[in-house]
């Protein structure tokens, strides 16, 4: 056998005779809170839960934009928005953004993307939920980059989803739950196809309408749901919550089992380099809120689970990984897969944090209603308004449910300032 070896971005030389297979699964509104391995009681995750013990799970990691379009955009570019060009929630992608798929094209690989695409141009008169954006046709020069497209621009259609691509000219309805049909054509390419490859598998589950079918799982009932502390009691916010989380939990399940049933059982797709994540979480009444855009733990903490081939275990270490990482590092760290090379452990310092903002206001029901911006620690989360003021100001170690906004508190403006200094001229 012949070591074929190249000099990599960092200097040393690999040997890239097996360049890894890479799959990203990039689900909606799954906030990292809601799964069986990070201690949920009600969440039913035993195919992820599975996975998580063979892989690194990274407890720490954010969203830099904690709603879909500009979190999207920033996952696909490895640029946060609006830099990357998506300043607005109708925004599409730029026809000439540079993405993961255009740098993975350059390093020999096959790319396809399946599934909820949301960087498209969309009818701001359409209703957002329905077959009007569903069936909006994304055009082949604006599809990111990617070889292969196969999929939908929005609609929140859980069930039946219309999909259009590569091989479907037009708007096809499919029969079935959405992770089911999606996750399985997503599979079918993935096996056929000679290596290397990268496949993003896309899917909005478990974002609402959560009251929509969810294959053949059936919800529990409100009164079985275990709330948080910060989510208030005794009034309709509890009431709102617990009917919700009913769907949202069934959701999350149903979509475990569609992962699990192919991808995350698949002999043929063990030695792919395997991620987990999701786009942003959803408040679920905690401090009395709903959705996303939100600045708290609830809107921006994503699960983030990566399982690497053998020959790539010098990357994230197995097990519980604390270090701070943002959406923003997964296209980086997947060109260091690619070249096969990798830190031992990526990570940012305790003393940097993670920059997080909402760029602009969605004037659609329960989103936050500012723009803001913010530096997120283990231990600290600072956000300021759009003039630069502080508004919360959480010791995350002492107060994990960011109950108590230390803004205002005798003893704490040194800090605050200096944190506010790190969001109004620091990088990513």
């Amino acid at each position: 056998m012949i070591c074929v070896v190249r000099r990599t971005r960092r200097g040393g030389l690999v040997d890239v005779s097996r360049p890894p297979n890479i799959v990203w699964i990039v689900t909606t509104q799954w906030r990292a809170q809601a799964c069986g391995f990070a201690g949920d009681p009600n969440a039913r995750t035993p195919y992820l839960d599975t996975l998580a013990n063979e892989s690194s799970v990274f407890t720490q990691a954010v969203t830099p934009h904690p709603f879909g379009p500009w979190a999207r955009a920033a996952l696909l570019t490895g640029v946060p928005s609006p830099e990357n060009g998506v300043g607005d929630y109708f925004d599409p992608l730029p026809a000439d953004a540079h993405t993961i798929a255009h740098a993975m094209r350059g390093r020999g690989y096959a790319t396809a993307f399946f599934g909820k695409w949301h960087l498209a141009e969309r009818d701001r008169s359409a209703p957002l939920v329905g077959e009007a954006h569903a069936r909006t046709v994304v055009a082949p020069e604006l599809r990111g980059g990617f070889e292969f497209w196969e999929g939908f621009e929005s609609g929140f259609q859980l069930n039946n989803p219309w999909l259009h691509g590569t091989r479907i000219p037009t708007p096809v309805q499919f029969p079935g739950y959405q992770s089911d049909v999606v996750v399985g054509r997503a599979a079918a390419w993935m096996r056929e196809q000679p290596a290397p490859w990268f496949c993003i598998i896309s899917l909005e589950a478990p974002h609402p309408p959560y009251g929509a079918p969810s294959a053949t799982i059936v919800p529990r009932t409100p009164a079985e749901i275990e709330l948080a502390p910060n989510v208030p009691r005794g009034g309709g916010v509890e009431s709102r919550a617990r009917r919700e989380l009913v769907g949202y939990y069934a959701h999350i399940e149903a979509t475990d089992q569609a992962l699990g049933r192919s991808v995350l059982s698949d002999p043929a797709l063990r030695d792919a380099a395997l991620v987990v994540t999701s786009v942003h979480g959803d408040m679920h009444g905690a401090h009395g809120l709903f959705r996303k855009g939100w600045p708290y733990e609830e809107s921006v903490r994503v699960p983030l689970v990566v399982r690497l081939p053998a020959h790539l275990q010098k990357g994230p270490r197995l097990g519980r990984n604390d270090a701070l990482v943002s959406l923003l590092d997964l296209s980086h760290w997947t060109l260091d897969w690619a070249e096969g090379t990798m830190e031992d452990s990526p990570s940012v310092s305790a003393a940097a944090g993670r920059l997080i903002s909402m760029p602009s206001v969605v004037t659609l029901p329960d989103q936050c209603d500012r723009v803001w911006r913010g530096v997120r620690t283990a231990a600290r989360k600072l956000v300021l308004n759009a003039d630069g003021s502080p508004w919360l100001f959480f010791d995350l170690e002492r107060d994990p449910g960011e109950t108590v906004n230390l803004v205002g508190e005798a003893g704490r403006s040194a800090e605050i300032t200096a944190w506010q200094q790190r969001i109004l001229h620091g990088s990513r």
